[in-house]
């Protein structure tokens, strides 16, 4: 061989080489993005568990709004749900999934395993860490019917942006997570511009409780509940952030003892929230309860009314459409009135093309 002929074999050769490589590139940017319908999608859900599928899941049963929420953040094929709970009750919410058949009666109730395998799902979607849901136990008994339990909670701000990385992946819906990311950077630069300047001393010193609290002593939600980092990303302190375990017990002199700018409660047993106005009038038997604690009369958040509370769907997959709104309620000078409100209205008007309706505040004086 000459060495024209040599240096042509080379060549010829390193061609063959680069083509190899840019083939294996452009897999392996396939790969990470998991388009559907080319090569295996992993996901790792909440709780740690990973999941391979050869394309998105075509039968899905969701026990909970959370999750379903997330879905339709996400402009999901909602057809591929096969199953729900009786969370599911609204049907302007959800008119493709209120009659579908029902697997168990709550996200945090007992699964009725006969319905749930008549339905025949590829994927179970339950939450991860919710103290009332053992998914372990529910992994272990689907696991060898061939069903992925799918565990992820979308209530912990945390965790939220890499919980719908995990769905989108499973559902193929990595462009509208794009999107997604990019509204919520959208909403946290304004809260970031709008609290640039707040100092420690500038924050109101907040008292989180649990609705738990309407029967017995106060139950405060501490630094590891999801409430934590919506009231600190909303300009507030919570002042019993540093207290062990999501939620415990305080004596009521501790929280006179703080003498909190703010009390907050979670409305979760209050009826409020999209097309709920708190019919059996929870907020104000709450409201009357807080004030009649002795001493509680004499606190600057009930002097200055400034007892709230709020819709459990704040502290959901919305909660950082929700941040505004929150942040209003400590800082009003530092917010155009009504922006809050118009991000809700537009949250629902986007996800759910629905028009808000319902009570998501309850407050002291009723505005």
């Amino acid at each position: 061989m000459s060495g024209l002929e040599a240096r042509k074999a080379l060549t010829a050769v390193q061609i063959v080489v680069l083509l190899v490589l840019a083939y294996a590139m452009v897999n392996i940017v396939n790969d990470a993005r998991q388009p559907e319908g080319e090569g295996v999608i992993t996901v790792t859900d909440t709780t740690g568990a990973v999941h391979t599928f050869d394309a998105p899941p075509e039968r899905i049963v969701v026990s909970n709004t959370f999750g379903a929420t997330a879905m339709k953040m996400l402009d999901a094929d909602m057809s591929s749900v096969v199953g729900i709970s009786g969370d599911f009750s609204d049907e302007t919410l959800w008119p493709e999934l209120v009659d579908l058949p029902w697997v168990q009666f709550s996200a945090h109730s007992e699964i009725d395993y006969e319905a749930l395998l008549d339905v025949r799902p590829d994927v179970y979607v339950v939450f991860a860490t919710n103290g009332m849901v053992d998914t372990a136990a529910i992994r272990d008994r689907l696991a060898p019917l061939g069903i992925d339990v799918v565990a992820f909670d979308f209530y912990k701000y945390d965790a939220l942006r890499e919980e719908f990385n995990q769905l989108a992946l499973m559902l193929d819906k990595m462009d509208a997570y794009e999107d997604l990311m990019e509204e919520f950077d959208a909403i946290e630069d304004v809260m970031a511009t709008a609290l640039a300047d707040l100092d420690e001393a500038g924050r109101p010193a907040v008292v989180m409780e649990h609705h738990a609290s309407l029967t017995r002593d106060p139950v405060v939600l501490t630094g590891s509940s999801q409430w934590d980092d919506i009231i600190r990303i909303a300009g507030g302190q919570n002042v019993f952030s540093d207290l062990p375990g999501h939620t415990t017990h305080v004596d009521m002199e501790a929280i006179l003892n703080e003498n909190p700018d703010v009390m907050m409660f979670d409305g979760i047993t209050f009826e409020l929230g999209y097309d709920l106005n708190d019919p059996k009038n929870g907020c104000t038997e709450h409201f009357n309860l807080i004030q009649s604690r002795p001493g509680f009369d004499a606190m600057q958040a009930v002097e200055n009314d400034h007892l709230l509370i709020f819709s459990g769907a704040f502290a959901g997959p919305m909660m950082v459409h929700g941040l505004p709104f929150i942040a209003e309620q400590f800082h009003p000078e530092r917010f155009e009135e009504g922006a809050g409100e118009a991000l809700l209205d537009g949250f629902y008007t986007d996800h759910f093309s629905v028009d808000r309706t319902g009570t998501f505040l309850c407050t002291m004086t009723g505005e």
